[in-house]
């Protein structure tokens, strides 16, 4: 009964963990097939004569083990629980106090060296994700035909690009994986290079400002005030950083291991909402609307994929073969995010604050269906016969975790490429990173200016 009960909860927290979520929980049909392109689009919009020119991809790393911070903090309230309910007064415990009980006899299996690794569940998500998109895309990931390979430095981006090679098979492996993929930071990791949005929002405490009022509002007291009360702990030994770890661990122990954790237990899906906030509060202000920089640091990002695209449709205005029919780039959630803000998406009309959690209920800011593990932006630009005027040549579609986006500008999935750039001319032409980036010339600009 109690691995049923574990079941039940498990299933109502899924949606809730935000950046650490599994794949699945976006395109639930994997589950039972994880080579499936899901339910038939309802009519793409694509006239039938358009055949894919260039796919370019930015993904996110597969699945990955918690950071070394999170498993130190993990350790520490395991240990806290141990030293409360230690094994040799086990039976009484367990009557007196179940849950904490059960987490103390939890086996701590994660430790430090595992620090944010990719998990064997990633390189199965990137080796399935690369079998899907060339079942999709047949005629761009033919045999022979030329693969852009790309990622960050971060060793789980890199095992990522060498899995997501290997889905392809052996005639897109040219010799020993992570060799074949080129380290790009100054695409991949754009934030690490900006200056102004490292002093002024990365080391900057008082930026997360929001973040933190929320962790000492209503709804985080009451989480935290239920979780002690299920510990049998005081509630001034736990705070809103250990709960949340509680929670994240319940998320990894299903992304990784696909178990229903006894951490899950501790949560009911009220909860799992709050905490979904706190993580989407701290991914809003860090990375997406809260400050302008956070975005417009991106646009190096945005602007080395026009070019690619520009080059394509040059080439294929010129009948020459196409150089780079595959873009594949591995990055982080902070990769995408930023790029996903900059060109409008999933942007609410009220900002996410501290004391507006119930009117957010119903948000498009919601990162567990934007970047979970695996997420991946497509652009797919089209070369199209039988048209009625020379700008309909070109199109693009983009597509989110493998679904069909309705652009901005026309809320259509499909659009010229002279419309989209059309749309976005003001970032192509004015927002330059080494501008954007530089720090004020007085260091002492107020988080409200950003």
């Amino acid at each position: 009964i109690l691995l049923l009960l574990l079941e039940v909860t498990s299933a109502a927290l899924n949606g809730y963990f935000g950046t650490k979520s599994r794949y699945e929980d976006v395109n639930p049909y994997l589950v039972r097939d994880p080579l499936s392109l899901g339910p038939a689009a309802a009519g793409s919009g694509l006239p039938p004569s358009c055949a894919p020119l260039q796919l370019r991809a930015l993904l996110r790393h597969g699945t990955r083990y918690p950071t070394a911070e999170q498993i130190r903090r993990l350790g520490d309230l395991h240990s806290r629980l141990i030293r409360r309910h230690p094994a040799a007064d086990a039976g009484s415990a367990a009557a007196a106090c179940p849950a904490a009980a059960d987490l103390a006899a939890w086996q701590m299996w994660y430790n430090e060296s595992l620090d944010g690794q990719l998990a064997p569940q990633g390189r199965r998500d990137m080796e399935h994700l690369a079998r899907r998109l060339a079942a999709r895309f047949p005629a761009l990931f033919a045999v022979r035909r030329r693969l852009v390979l790309a990622s960050s430095s971060k060793h789980r981006c890199l095992q990522s690009g060498a899995a997501f090679r290997r889905g392809l098979g052996p005639s897109f492996s040219l010799g020993s994986d992570e060799a074949e993929v080129e380290v790009n930071d100054a695409l991949m990791r754009f934030f690490d290079h900006c200056a102004k949005f490292v002093a002024l929002v990365e080391e900057n405490d008082t930026a997360m400002c929001q973040v933190k009022a929320f962790k000492e509002g209503p709804e985080m007291k009451k989480v935290v005030k239920k979780v002690a009360s299920t510990l049998c702990l005081p509630v001034e030994e736990l705070n809103a950083d250990l709960v949340q770890v509680a929670f994240l661990t319940c998320s990894y122990e299903l992304a990784i291991k696909n178990v229903t954790s006894p951490w899950c237990s501790l949560f009911s899906e009220e909860d799992a909402k709050v905490l979904e906030y706190l993580n989407d509060l701290k991914q809003y202000w860090k990375r997406g609307y809260g400050y302008d920089i956070n975005s417009r640091s991106s646009c190096i990002l945005f602007q080395d994929i026009f070019q690619h695209l520009d080059k394509a449709v040059e080439e294929s205005k010129s009948s020459k073969p196409i150089s780079s029919p595959v873009i594949v780039q591995v990055g982080h959630a902070e990769t995408l995010q930023p790029l996903l803000a900059l060109m409008g998406f999933f942007k609410d009309d009220e900002p996410l604050k501290a004391n507006n959690y119930i009117r957010q209920v119903h948000r498009k800011f919601r990162t567990g269906r934007i970047v979970p593990y695996a997420a991946n932006l497509v652009f797919v630009l089209y070369h199209c016969d039988q048209v009625k005027n020379p700008e309909e040549e070109y199109q693009v579609q983009m597509m989110l975790n493998e679904k069909l986006m309705l652009f901005q500008h026309s809320n259509e999935t499909i659009s010229t490429y002279a419309d989209l750039k059309d749309h976005y001319k003001n970032i192509l032409e004015n927002c330059h990173f080494k501008e954007e980036c530089e720090l004020p010339k007085v260091n002492n600009t107020a988080v409200d200016e950003l």
